[in-house]
């Protein structure tokens, strides 16, 4: 018995053709689109087993054979969005802080005051793991609704043991109890802690935090995959950076940081050189930067939404494009940019970075998937790999980066891992 026939789609756009686990440079712009009527025929235990055209399908198979058919006349199928950087576990809001920015106060200033981040540690410092899982299952709903089923998610609103170890749990429970999956990353030096210095922080980091950390992973008690540092001027800076992450990688976690977000100092040539799989923000990046990119495989996950809100420079997305490099977007969902929609992330980089719609789409398939350590398994539709895919009644995929603000609309069923786990209501 196989789980779900989908038939009669317009279009399914697969995203690779080949395999492929990352999308560089040029080949970002070279989405593969299969146009039907084309069924995709999804096996018992969640994943691809076949895509063809339909009277090629409907000889293999009959229909008596599938849990569940869904007709997909006049749509369109992609992959899943997967989104490369988040921050969902928090308790509390941030709305006083937009009015600050709007009247001029820059990130460093609210931060410098007491506000951003330090704000929000004190709300889940006071906050309790359930208060911060049923804020999170919210959050997660909202941007399943919105097309997102896979994402990257992060600590870092704790900054002390007790409370980055909460937040890691809190995670651990979503994972287990919602249909969005999640890629855990720990995020302790997001900040540094009241009465620290950046020094002292960083020893807390490597000394007492990790171990536990280490601890809870040897158990099976947690599963983290990376470890992020806020690499910024003022905060932890590159040598205090580079210890963390070494530390970090020591226990076994992948490398997935803030790099030259508000200031340049040469972060991306220190993630290189330590093989990470993503570095983030990327606003200030150095030419050398983008080609130690390029020649590696480290993804560039670039944040539209951050940019926009804090009015930042945009990153040179099309400078790293043209130079080799794997770009990936996030929405950088969190309290000081609540963004939970991938399509109104994608339309900002198209927008505001000068990507095209391919290379929207593909950073938030494939790539952002290689950011995180899941492109073998996700980010495409291709046979063996887990059926995360969109039903988008549109005449051509496009229409959902071109209807900007309108993904309640456009996203028929969100499909995660062959069940229809979200359906737009019926008007």
């Amino acid at each position: 018995m196989h789980r779900l026939l989908i038939k009669h789609a317009r279009q399914v756009v697969t995203v690779c053709k080949n395999g492929e686990t990352l999308l560089k440079g040029a080949a970002m712009n070279d989405v593969c689109v299969l146009n039907g009527p084309v069924s995709v025929v999804i096996n018992c235990d969640g994943h691809i087993g076949y895509i063809g055209e339909d009277t090629e399908v409907s000889q293999k198979f009959e229909e008596k054979e599938f849990e569940r058919i869904v007709d997909a006349t006049d749509c369109c199928l992609i992959p899943g969005l997967v989104d490369g950087h988040t921050h969902p576990v928090f308790a509390g809001d941030r709305v006083h802080e937009f009015a600050m920015k709007l009247a001029g106060a820059s990130y460093m200033d609210v931060h410098k005051a007491g506000g951003g981040i330090h704000f929000t540690v004190d709300h889940v410092h006071r906050a309790t793991e359930d208060e911060l899982l049923t804020n999170l299952k919210e959050i997660l709903r909202r941007m399943l609704q919105a097309g997102t089923t896979l994402l990257e998610a992060k600590s870092g609103y704790g900054l002390d043991t007790e409370n980055e170890i909460k937040m890691l749990k809190v995670l651990e429970r979503a994972k287990k109890e919602g249909p969005v999956e999640i890629s855990s990353t720990y995020c302790g030096a997001h900040a540094v802690p009241c009465g620290l210095t950046a020094a002292e922080a960083t020893s807390d980091i490597i000394n007492k935090q990790l171990p536990s950390l280490k601890s809870l992973l040897s158990s099976g008690e947690l599963h983290v995959d990376n470890i992020d540092v806020f690499c910024e001027k003022g905060v932890f800076e590159l040598a205090d950076t580079e210890k963390i992450l070494k530390a970090g990688k020591e226990i076994g976690l992948e490398i997935n940081f803030h790099a030259e977000e508000l200031n340049q100092l040469n972060s991306v040539e220190l993630g290189v050189s330590l093989g990470a799989r993503a570095a983030s923000h990327l606003e200030e990046i150095s030419d050398k930067g983008i080609e130690m990119m390029g020649a590696s495989s480290t993804v560039g996950v670039v944040l539209p939404t951050t940019a926009y809100i804090l009015k930042l420079k945009p990153p040179p997305v099309r400078k790293m494009i043209e130079h080799g490099c794997a770009v990936a977007l996030g929405s950088d969902f969190n309290p000081n940019a609540f963004c939970l929609s991938m399509p109104l992330v994608m339309h900002l980089a198209c927008v505001t970075f000068g990507m095209t719609m391919n290379e929207a789409l593909v950073a938030s398939t494939i790539n952002a998937a290689a950011s995180i350590g899941r492109s073998h398994s996700h980010g495409s539709l291709e046979v063996g790999k887990v059926a995360d895919m969109l039903i988008l009644d549109c005449p051509r995929w496009e229409h959902l980066i071109y209807q900007f603000g309108g993904h309640d609309h456009v996203i028929k069923h969100v499909i995660k891992k062959g069940r229809v786990v979200h359906s737009r209501m019926s008007t």
